[in-house]
């Protein structure tokens, strides 16, 4: 006889049928006709394998698809490691290889510093600022694992892997907002989901170039789960932890990311109440939130007499969730407010008015292929922008979600164009370019609203359509972009035909579900694997989609940064000449080693040595004024001072050795390139010399030949008067001396009569022109200076310096002769012994910062003095030895801060342990954490974001 018919889910309380069927969407590979059990606190089925567990497979699925498709994009740029082209573009090459280079020195103990002072770069900079600006994340320890002359390669490997926690965070996330009634939603779509959030444009157009910012991208989605532990009253230890850690790995992202979560909270409380009710009706018609029959679980504390009421919950998820924050932030302290103290000292930049993009172009980043600093970048793919773009036509979710999270997108896409809120996203500082690094959390939120909508099944056709539509007018609006790459609408509309195919498959696979479950008779001829064929092939059809148009999408993207910002060659044989004479020269602290300039910047931290130049968000104003004032060069507006091939600063900055280096071939993207190196070593006086009288002050008024000689103590320097004909400068000097031309706002060529021309390359704010010599005065005394401008000419006063190197090499002898005999430095402090007798200032060639205490003998250490900008300790005579040492500003503050935190956070360990050892007979419910209530029963369906039922399209 053939097997009984299977009796009809009960209808709901709409009268729908319930119990959606898993085959609903293709992506879901255990069958729905099997009641789903009861969800554990994380949402996971009990009594599964943990290899089988939704809640592993999607973010374990994850982290490896973005990493994959990130390497192919990379490979099919034909960027290095995967090919010959650099991608050492903007501030990865000039901060971020650096700075791990040196990180990895660090970490091995091969550096003259330590953690809180770095002695190579700016003449002796605080460090510990830059470790928590560019360094503290967990992923820049891998750099040791790597060898020494491998650091791009390893800060590859560094970005992959944080690309793929990002995927595996936010698949984490995807898959606990689970659909009413199911333990879990589909975990493969979570998997697809949770890459395109790593892969999103903000991604490939800046977390790619600024790895530190990536943290970030990890911390929004960890950040939201937090938030959904103090929504439900849960892990009170853990929640604070992942916060400290977030904001350890970069607080400035971190904190973009807390704004994110907190806004996710908010429309998580809000919608909660919608999805309650709807479990309490189910749990009174004996269903599940699914429809499923099975038995009925008690009732949800919204329909208990004496439960707390909606708004009080709200507030104890608030209270929770405000003090989850302040404990994680409490312990990252001892790193953020040193971070936050440096900002305050750092060389302040140009305001910057916020100018919003226009809307076209705003649209236009939606697809794909697309690339700009200065307009949000957010694709997300296609596919993924399809279904995320269909929730609010989707009336298979709830009426209260689609509208909360609809609402929520537009507001945070507003709020990127409004001022105010701009302000609010970046700190209060708006930042000096790229004014839309938030972006990344509206593409989160933009991935959350596609799982909403898909995860509980394909969206209904009417649904997809609608967001077809709307798509198409996003698209026509963004044809006028300027931000339209040749390869955009191609791409996009390949993936949005191999995302309509796959719709269509899964829809047939929907309407053949009955057959080929529950449903199916033991005489029905197909083949079982039959009814997996369409949602198989519908899958690979949107991963197709989404990787193959991301992987285009991103090879594009890094196409064109290396055509249209700077870069900065891969390193290659010259950087490891240059790096072998500074090692072999290097006599530190006997006198500093200057590896000179090379294309890219932070030589120094790269190279080894001790010299000028520092490319730092936090390098003080002081280093950069006072640098400025001797006749030194910058960029970014004065965060990075530029070495000076002078022999009066070398001699002020005890530089004995320089290692002056050029290149062999053209430098070029696609090659690493090729130099030689020589080092020239010259007498300077040691690191601390003393100086008669008390400190003096720089004057910005003085041309820099003066301030170097106020510094030197010396006069060594001809200043002549300059007359000035159209481009042509005339003047005397004597015969034989060396000819210096100092023009910081000057743009083009300047040449000695019969000499080689000298580039200057001044455009201020942003860059300042470092003085240059222009060969050697004539016998007759008279010169002539032929400019080529190529914008407005601009010259100071006294543009002209004529050095006698005899002067220069009396005042180094005097100096050499009455400094110290003896200078050692360990990691932050500097020692140097004097000779009996020594009277007026000691002076320490290192500038002075906020952080450094100095004593002259036995004396108690005070705040260093000042002079002409350099660290000055006044003598009496009986003193033979001074001492310095750097503790940077805020540390004390923020080790407090991390102590109070720490101790908060054990009481609340402490507190959550003692509640949790309850007998069992004083509380049959158990109690919440946090807020000691009675534990409520949960429906299966308690944190469903979706109505129990289907209602149509």
């Amino acid at each position: 006889m053939p097997p009984a018919a299977t009796p009809a889910p009960a209808p709901d309380r709409d009268g729908a049928r319930g119990g959606l069927r898993a085959t609903r969407n293709p992506l879901l590979l255990a069958p729905a006709a099997t009641p789903a059990p009861a969800p554990d606190r994380d949402g996971a089925r009990g009594g599964l394998r943990a290899t089988r567990n939704p809640l592993l497979l999607a973010p374990a699925a994850a982290g490896p698809l973005a990493a994959l498709v990130f390497v192919l994009a990379t490979a099919l740029a034909r960027s290095h490691p995967l090919g010959p082209y650099t991608r050492n573009v903007v501030d990865l090459g000039q901060q971020y290889l650096p700075y791990h280079a040196y990180w990895r020195a660090l970490l091995l103990g091969d550096t003259h510093g330590d953690a809180f002072l770095n002695w190579n770069s700016g003449f002796g900079a605080g460090f510990l600022g830059d470790i928590g600006t560019y360094l503290s994340s967990p992923f820049s320890l891998l750099v040791v694992l790597f060898p020494a002359d491998r650091p791009e390669l390893a800060l590859y490997v560094i970005t992959v892997l944080k690309i793929a926690a990002a995927g595996a965070a936010m698949a984490a996330l995807l898959i606990r907002l689970r659909p009413a009634g199911r333990a879990a939603g589909p975990w493969p779509l979570a998997a697809l989901l949770g890459a395109a959030y790593a892969l999103s444009g903000w991604t490939f157009n800046h977390g790619a170039s600024v790895p530190m910012w990536l943290d970030g991208l990890i911390a929004f989605p960890l950040l939201c789960l937090v938030a959904e532990w103090a929504r439900t009253g849960r892990r009170p230890v853990l929640g604070p932890l992942v916060v400290a850690v977030a904001w350890i790995a970069n607080f400035y992202t971190a904190y973009m990311a807390t704004l994110g979560a907190a806004l996710f909270l908010a429309v998580r409380l809000f919608t909660a109440d919608a999805t309650d009710a709807a479990d309490a009706t189910d749990a009174t018609d004996g269903t599940n939130g699914a429809g499923v029959t099975g038995a009925a679980p008690a009732a949800d504390a919204q329909g208990t007499p004496g439960a707390p009421p909606a708004a009080r919950r709200r507030l104890a998820a608030l209270l929770r969730a405000g003090w989850t924050v302040c404990l994680g932030v409490g312990l990252a302290a001892p790193l953020v407010l040193v971070v936050f103290s440096g900002t305050k000292y750092a060389d302040p930049t140009p305001e910057t008015v916020f100018a919003p993009a226009s809307w076209t172009e705003l649209f236009g980043r939606l697809l794909p292929a697309t690339a700009q600093v200065n307009t949000p970048a957010l694709f997300i793919g296609t596919p993924a922008l399809v279904l995320a773009l269909s929730l609010p036509f989707n009336r298979a979710v709830a009426p209260r979600v689609r509208r909360a999270w609809t609402v929520l997108i537009v507001l945070v896409t507003l709020s990127l164009q409004w001022g105010p809120t701009h302000l609010l996203w970046h700190a209060g500082a708006s930042p000096n370019g790229n004014p839309y690094r938030q972006t990344f959390v509206l593409c989160g939120l933009l991935l959350v609203a596609a799982w909403l909508s898909a995860a509980p099944g394909v969206p209904r056709p009417a649904a997809l359509l609608g967001a077809a539509v709307l798509l198409g007018a996003l698209a026509l609006a963004a044809r006028t972009s300027p931000d339209i790459d040749a390869w955009t609408y191609p791409a996009a509309g390949a993936a949005a035909l191999l995302a309509l195919a796959a719709a269509l498959l899964a829809l047939r696979a929907a309407r053949r579900a009955p057959a080929g479950h529950a449903g199916r008779s033991a005489a029905d001829p197909r083949p079982a694997g039959a009814s997996r064929a369409l949602p198989v092939a519908a899958a690979v059809l949107l991963l197709a989609a989404q990787a193959g148009e991301t992987a285009v999408g991103g090879m594009r993207v890094e196409r064109q940064q290396r055509a249209e910002v700077a870069w900065a060659p891969r390193i290659g044989e010259w950087q490891r000449a240059v790096g072998a004479e500074t090692a072999r020269a290097d006599a530190w602290p006997a006198y500093r080693t200057d590896p000179g300039p090379l294309p890219g910047g932070n030589e120094p931290l790269l190279l080894g040595g001790e010299g000028a130049d520092a490319y730092s968000s936090l390098t003080t104003e002081n280093t950069s004024r006072t640098l400025d004032s001797l006749g030194f060069g910058h960029y970014a507006k004065g965060r990075h001072p530029e070495t000076l091939d002078n022999p009066v600063t070398d001699a002020i900055f005890s530089i004995g050795a320089r290692v002056r280096s050029e290149a062999t071939e053209p430098v070029r993207q696609d090659a690493a390139p090729r130099g030689t190196a020589t080092t020239t070593r010259t007498p300077v006086p040691p690191l601390v010399t003393v100086r008669p009288g008390g400190p003096g002050a720089v004057d910005p008024a003085d041309s820099a030949f003066r301030n170097q000689e106020l510094l030197l103590g010396a006069a060594v320097y001809a200043q002549p008067a300059v007359r000035r004909t159209g481009t042509t400068l005339t003047a005397r000097c004597p015969a034989g001396t060396a000819l210096w031309f100092w023009a910081p706002e000057y743009h083009g060529t300047a040449a000695l009569a019969g000499a080689a021309p000298v580039d200057y390359d001044g455009r201020p704010p942003a860059v300042r022109a470092a003085m240059a010599t222009l060969g050697t005065v004539p016998a007759d005394g008279r010169i002539r200076i032929d400019l080529v401008p190529e914008k407005g000419l601009t010259l100071p006063d006294r543009p002209v310096g004529c050095l006698d190197r005899a002067r220069l090499a009396a005042a180094v002898a005097r100096l050499t002769a009455t400094g110290a005999t003896r200078v050692t430095a360990t990691g932050h402090t500097l020692t140097a012994e004097l000779p009996p007798g020594s009277t007026g200032t000691a002076v320490v060639a290192v500038p002075r910062t906020t952080g450094w205490r100095c004593a002259a003998g036995d004396a108690a250490p005070v705040s260093a003095r000042s002079h002409r900008g350099l660290i000055a300790v006044p003598l009496d005579g009986r003193a033979t030895r001074v001492s310095c040492s750097y503790r940077p500003p805020g540390v004390r503050l923020g080790a407090a801060a991390g102590t109070a935190a720490l101790l908060a956070l054990l009481a609340t360990a402490l507190l959550a342990r003692r509640r949790a050892s309850r007998p069992a007979g004083a509380s049959p419910e158990g109690r919440q954490e946090f807020t000691d209530r009675p534990r409520e029963a949960r429906s299966s369906g308690r944190d469903a974001d979706y109505a129990a039922r289907r209602t149509g399209a």
